[in-house]
């Protein structure tokens, strides 16, 4: 009896290690998420490396060398290229440089001696502006005293937004030695931390439950080796067969697929004050409330009134939706609110300011996110 429960039991396991893989393969076309896209290993932070260097060549519109704080670095820089100056005072007529900080970020992966990156200018004293001018060969060092010099970077320098005095040199930084980022605990676990827009505990669990299951489509025996610790980290057991080459299994689990619906996220407004951008997501909603804004009062109203030939629905705005095939119910969600946006031309900083006094009314059922 016992060994014919033994068999009852494992064919239930195979069974539904079958039917999971089935469900699986039925929905790989509506799962376009993969773990890889929602998490990161530990140890796989960004760095930012950084160091001081000379702007040269630009058209009169650099430091004045008259500055000691010019004078000094030109001079050293004259004096290791074999020509030494007397005095700072023959420097003082030059304004085609200019002092600068370099940094260069590290990407989460790492990267390799002879690895290119792009690196960024910021002017440190009073130039009129980088445009035109190339930066010299300057070491960049690691964010704490003591690191070394990791790279170097030089290259003509390219403006890309209303700053003048800031800039990027693309590729402009060569490593001159790795920098690699651990991902595995010498007991042979991993450790997955999510990314913070999508931490919770459902998303951890979630992740924890979606690894269980898919080593079990390998072995029905399979145990558990997915565990969720809080709500950004799960770790992993790496299996006792693939620690001498974790690669295969680290990249095995990165690449599982699954529908984002099941992540259950909050709603959310994401806002950037700087370049004065809005983005809601459609799940956001607005209880009634009224708003005295400037010219703008706005009394929401639960279901929206359908228009008429004496009162149509005109919409002139810089507004638009991003649907994707929603329901009546759904398009309402916010659409009094908006619509005396567009109508009043309510400038974005002051729309930001009264999405976030709704938001702590407990009228607005959202998350903000300030960018």
């Amino acid at each position: 009896m016992t060994h014919q429960n033994a068999l009852t039991s494992r064919f239930l396991r195979t069974i539904s290690a079958v039917c999971a893989l089935v469900m699986f393969a039925s929905g790989v076309a509506a799962q376009s998420t993969s773990l890889h896209e929602l998490v990161r290993l530990r140890g796989q932070g960004k760095s930012e490396l950084r160091g001081f260097g000379l702007v040269m060549g630009l058209p009169g519109t650099g430091d004045s060398a008259k500055d000691l704080v010019v004078a000094r670095p030109l001079a050293k820089l004259l004096e290791n290229e074999g020509v030494p100056i007397g005095s700072f005072d023959e420097l003082a007529a030059s304004r085609s440089i200019a002092l600068v900080m370099v940094t260069a970020e590290i990407p989460e992966t790492g990267a390799r001696a002879d690895d290119q990156l792009d690196c960024y200018v910021s002017a440190l004293h009073n130039p009129k502006s980088l445009a035109g001018g190339r930066l010299f060969i300057a070491p960049l060092r690691g964010p704490l005293p003591g690191q070394g010099v990791y790279a170097f970077a030089s290259g003509p320098l390219v403006i890309e937004g209303a700053n003048p005095n800031v800039g990027r040199v693309r590729r402009g930084a060569k490593m001159a030695r790795d920098v690699m980022n651990p991902s595995i605990g010498g007991d042979g676990t991993i450790t997955l931390y999510i990314e913070p827009n999508f931490a919770s505990w459902t998303t951890s669990q979630l992740i924890a439950n979606t690894i269980n299951q898919h080593r079990i489509g390998y072995d029905d025996d399979a145990p558990a080796i997915a565990r969720a610790q809080d709500e950004r980290t799960v770790r992993v057991i790496i299996p006792q067969a693939e620690r001498p080459n974790p690669a295969n299994f680290i990249a095995d689990i990165l690449s599982i697929r699954f529908d984002p619906s099941l992540l259950d996220l909050p709603a959310r407004i994401v806002v950037n004050e700087r370049r004065g951008a809005i983005v809601v997501s459609g799940d956001a909603a607005i209880s009634p409330a009224l708003i005295a804004h400037g010219e703008l009062v706005v009394t929401t109203v639960t279901p929206p009134r359908e228009p008429t030939p004496d009162q149509p629905d005109v919409r002139t705005h810089a507004w638009t939706a991003i649907e994707t095939n929603a329901r009546p119910v759904e398009t309402a969600r916010l659409q009094d609110l908006l619509t005396a946006f567009r109508r009043l031309d309510v400038p974005v900083n002051d729309q930001i300011a009264i999405l976030d006094m709704l938001r702590r009314s407990g009228k607005l059922h959202a998350e903000i996110i300030v960018d």
